[in-house]
C-alpha cells in the first residue's frame, strides 16, 4: 500500500493551551522534526491559575522531549477561557506569523472542538491563513463528533516519544487523556482506519493541492 505524500517545507502548529499540540499531533511532530522547518505557538500560558504555575516549564520540557529547540515554539499570554474577548488581537498574531513563517500547512484545533478559547483559535486560523492548508487535530477531552478524514502514518518510536513528552506534564499526572494506553490506543484506532499500524487524525479545514504528474 502507498501513502499519499503531503509535503511542506514550512509547518506551523498552533495551540490554544500548554498540551494542545503534543495531545493533537505529538507523534507526528515528532516525526516531522529534522524534515521540515517547524514553527509551534501556544497562546495561553494559563499563568492566571494559582494551580497551573508550573505549566510553561512543563510544556518547554515537553517540546524538547519532541525534538524541538527552544527557537521553535513560543508560549502566548492570552488567558484561558476568554479568548473570545481577544479575537482581533489573535487573528493579528496569526498574521504575523504567516507573514514570519509563511507556512504550506497549518494544524490547528479540530473544527469539532467545544471548548471556546480551541473553537475561537480554529475559527481565527481559517481567516488567517486563507489560501493555505489548515487540519485540525483532536484533543480528545473537548472534541465532539470528530472523525478523521485525513490520516497520517506516524511510526512506533514517534508514538512513544510523543508518550514521554506528555509525561512531562506533572500537573495534569492522572488524567485519563494522559494515560499511555490512551494515548498508544488512540493512535492504533486511527492507524486502523489506514489500515497502519499507527496513525494521527485529522479533519479538513481547508486543503489547497496541485496534482502532479510523476514519472
Amino acid at each position: 500500500m502507498k501513502n499519499m505524500t503531503f509535503y511542506g517545507k514550512s509547518l506551523l502548529f498552533l495551540g490554544a493551551h500548554p498540551d494542545d499540540i503534543e495531545l493533537g499531533c505529538g507523534a507526528l511532530l515528532a516525526d516531522l522534526v529534522g524534515l521540515a522547518d517547524v514553527f509551534c505557538m501556544t497562546f495561553s500560558d494559563n499563568k492566571k491559575n494559582p494551580d497551573l504555575q508550573n505549566l510553561a516549564d512543563e510544556h518547554s520540557n515537553s517540546m524538547h522531549v519532541l525534538g524541538l529547540k527552544d527557537h521553535q515554539f513560543g508560549l502566548g499570554s492570552y488567558e484561558t477561557r476568554r479568548f473570545p474577548d481577544f479575537r482581533q488581537e489573535m487573528l493579528q498574531d496569526m498574521l504575523n506569523l504567516r507573514k514570519k513563517y509563511q507556512p504550506e500547512i497549518v494544524f490547528v484545533n479540530t473544527a469539532k472542538d467545544i471548548h471556546q478559547d480551541h473553537q475561537t483559535l480554529t475559527e481565527e486560523a481559517t481567516r488567517a491563513f486563507r489560501g493555505t492548508t489548515v487540519l485540525g487535530y483532536d484533543v480528545l477531552r473537548s472534541s465532539y463528533g470528530f472523525f478523521p478524514h485525513f490520516l497520517a502514518e506516524v511510526s512506533e518510536k514517534a508514538v512513544e516519544t510523543k508518550i514521554a513528552a506528555l509525561a512531562e506534564y506533572s500537573t495534569y499526572a492522572g488524567r485519563y487523556y494522559f494515560a499511555p494506553d490512551i494515548i498508544r490506543a488512540t493512535a492504533i484506532r486511527h492507524g486502523a482506519l489506514a489500515e497502519r499500524p499507527y496513525a494521527e487524525g485529522f479533519d479538513i479545514i481547508r486543503i489547497v493541492g496541485q496534482f502532479s504528474k510523476t514519472d
